[in-house]
């Protein structure tokens, strides 16, 4: 299984390997720290990303990419899993989004809210401090997905796999571009109080990135 490196040595490849699941391995323990900011000390968070990272995470990961996990294995030339049909994710979509995604919700429900979020009168202070950051920072989210997705191919070495990746990276393009804006006009023309919302048009980039990683 490669625990702690195992066999490493033999087959150099492998390093490139874990370096690029290391980046998804992190990428895991991070999604939990917006769900419960400003009401949770850093030894808190400190004990989550171990118990993420080091157990968690690697479970996961084995059941569904390893090839001879509980949700993708192959039995008599045929993919499967346990439940029936074998698990497909492409760069992370489940294995990753949904991972860090169960343990952000499971983290919320614990700490609870900012003390007076859903008080009527304190609705004002909870407003996002500035819509630039939050829109330079999904840019650079957006950006950091053209290595997850296009590196998810494995290679670029020939024609053939640096066209899929080609496919990968438009499709990365794409589908925030749709998603962003469907959200950006349903919240303009839709939705009360039918405003031309930036915060919701990034959240839609960001579902859309999410979405098509699977």
């Amino acid at each position: 299984t490669g625990f702690f490196m195992e066999g490493f040595w033999k087959d150099k490849s492998k390093f490139r390997f874990w370096l690029f699941q290391g980046a998804f391995c992190a990428t895991g323990a991070t999604i939990v720290s917006g769900a419960m900011a400003e009401r949770t000390q850093l030894k808190g968070f400190a004990l989550y990303t171990i118990l993420m990272t080091s157990f968690i995470y690697p479970i996961v990961v084995y059941w569904g990419w390893s090839g001879s996990g509980a949700l993708y294995y192959t039995d008599g030339g045929e993919s499967k899993s346990l439940v029936g049909p074998a698990f497909m994710d492409f760069a992370g979509s489940g294995v990753v989004h949904l991972t860090g995604g169960v343990g952000a919700l499971c983290g919320a429900i614990i700490v609870g809210p900012r003390n007076g979020r859903w008080d009527e009168s304190n609705a004002n202070d909870f407003d996002g401090h500035s819509v630039p950051f939050c829109v330079l920072g999904t840019f650079f989210l957006w950006f950091g997905w053209y290595g997850f997705n296009p590196g998810s191919t494995g290679s670029m070495h020939d024609a053939a796999t640096a066209n899929t990746a080609g496919l990968v990276a438009v499709n990365t393009t794409l589908a925030p571009c749709v998603a962003g804006l469907l959200i950006f006009l349903l919240r303009a023309l839709v939705l009360p109080p039918r405003l031309l919302d930036v915060g919701a048009f990034c959240n839609g980039i960001l579902a859309g990135l999410v979405s098509i990683t699977a």
